[in-house]
């Protein structure tokens, strides 16, 4: 089975390449996988990046570095939301490994991992820039603040309601 984007996401393929110089389209590597990602829903399989990687021209590996490297980009399967906790230093300090620990047991999920229900999926996270206001959470493109065990739980219960 060949991988292909749909027409109108092949068409912001091309609008995000056609903004680098001719010969620099690596430098849509980002944003393209960004794309791909929502394209293929919510992973990147290898058949996947290797499709990014003849779109753009380049080699396999290079696909694959970058996107083993960022945790943005998920590797496999995961929940419909994913809940991805901050676990540097000024969160720690200000509880996120409890709010971690929490999260595992109320979803019966390891870190990583995906709850039974296929919703949820924990992933420790690197700084996420919001030190201030630690511990904190992204989910999607949203941050989620000043956690705390409460909040965590009210927010799993709003989801379970959108799912």
């Amino acid at each position: 089975m060949s991988i292909q984007f749909s027409e109108k996401t092949q068409r912001k393929v091309e609008e995000i390449i056609a903004r680098y110089p001719e010969g620099k389209q690596k430098s849509a590597l980002l944003p393209i996988l960004h794309v791909a990602q929502e394209e293929f829903g919510g992973w990147l399989d290898t058949p996947h990046l290797d499709h990014v990687a003849q779109v753009l021209n380049i080699l396999p590996v290079e696909v694959y570095e970058v996107a083993s490297f960022y945790t943005m980009f998920n590797l496999k399967p995961v929940g419909k939301f994913v809940l991805e906790v901050c676990q540097t230093g000024p969160c720690m300090l200000r509880g996120s490994d409890k709010i971690i620990e929490h999260i595992k047991t109320k979803l019966d999920i390891k870190e990583g991992g995906t709850s039974a229900d296929g919703l949820f999926t924990l992933k420790p996270a690197e700084c996420l820039g919001a030190c201030g206001y630690a511990p904190m959470m992204q989910l999607g493109k949203t941050y989620r603040e000043n956690l705390t065990i409460e909040k965590v739980d009210e927010l799993i219960e709003e989801l379970k309601k959108l799912a």
